[in-house]
């Protein structure tokens, strides 16, 4: 049997660990041979690939991003997208597809399943831990944890000069990261997507601090909105202005940006992304296409693809309050 690979949207630290498991246990367990495509859904649509074996995925596991490099490419948007798909899956002979990506990646995936019998076998795959059929994504215990130790050094800084710290960090649709790791690093204020935050609220929550004597510290989702007003663009930017203008305090905001998707993987998501991929080549080897891996407590189940993509998985309003009692 010949297989192909591919990751695609934005990478995450973990990725090397699924291409590793893949072709370990395909090649020594069944005798696969295997395929990768570059750039995500750009390779299988341009015909660019690589031939995977177990030197070329020699010493992959701790590294971050994606050997195969990736990309946001829609391959429905091309001209003739699926027939160049199906036509380069053909012409290396692949009997199936292992797509690593995240909700949109594998809505194209289950698309081409569903629509046009593309034999595809889904990883899940995002920092946001936003796929509803998977607790846990790999990408997103790595993306907390440089979350985290960022809050843990601006707490220092914003006490030494008696300065608010607004920290933005990823999560445009959700909040995951964001309560994750504002959680773990004692921030005095989180805002996520799901929940409008109230501009008067977190001024409060903001001078209350200084009357403790320390320096408040607010992490804010980048898709967080104000409960009166539109989605701010650079919302981190616009906060930290609009708290100093009204309560006089002076602050600083520090966006994290893409440096929450870069280095090694955290040991969680090597294991994690390890498993999935060993269950990933035994669902090609069933024939189980359509189906993506997923974590169920400490189980690696099979789910449809389609499912996994209909919606995201969004912060619970019991869970957010429940973390509430540290505001202010």
């Amino acid at each position: 049997m010949r297989v192909g690979v591919l990751t695609g949207g934005g990478d995450c630290p973990g990725l090397n660990a699924v291409i590793r498991a893949i072709v370990r246990k395909g090649v020594q367990e069944y005798g696969y041979e295997f395929t990768g495509f570059r750039d995500g859904w750009r390779g299988p649509l341009d015909g660019d690939a690589t031939p995977l074996d177990i030197p070329a995925v020699r010493g992959i596991l701790p590294r971050g991003g994606t050997i195969l490099g990736s990309s946001r490419t829609d391959p429905f948007a091309a001209p003739d997208g699926v027939r160049r798909i199906r036509e380069n899956l053909a012409k290396h002979e692949l009997d199936g597809l292992i797509v690593i990506g995240g909700a949109d990646t594998l809505r194209t995936a289950a698309r081409l399943v569903d629509e046009y019998g593309v034999p595809c076998v889904g990883v899940p795959k995002t920092i946001d831990n936003d796929l509803s059929a998977t607790d846990w994504t790999f990408g997103f215990d790595t993306a907390v944890g440089i979350a985290t130790e960022a809050i843990d050094r601006l707490h220092t800084t914003a006490e030494s000069h008696r300065r608010v710290l607004v920290v933005e960090v990823m999560g445009r649709h959700t909040g995951w990261v964001a309560l994750h790791s504002g959680l773990a690093g004692g921030a005095n204020v989180i805002l996520v997507p799901e929940q409008r935050f109230d501009l008067d609220q977190v001024c409060a929550w903001v001078t209350s601090r200084f009357k403790s004597t320390y320096a408040p510290i607010v992490v804010v989702a980048e898709g967080a909105r104000p409960r009166d007003g539109a989605a701010v663009s650079g919302v981190g930017e616009w906060l930290g202005k609009e708290i100093e203008r009204r309560t006089g305090k002076e602050a600083r905001t520090t966006v994290l940006g893409h440096v929450q998707r870069g280095g090694t993987p955290s040991a969680f998501d090597r294991w994690l992304a390890t498993r999935f991929g060993l269950h990933a080549i035994d669902a090609v080897r069933d024939g189980d296409h359509g189906k993506m891996v997923a974590l169920r407590g400490t189980d690696i189940v099979r789910v449809p693809i389609s499912e996994a993509t209909a919606r995201l998985k969004t912060v619970d309003p019991a869970l957010y309050a429940e973390v509430g009692v540290f505001f202010g």
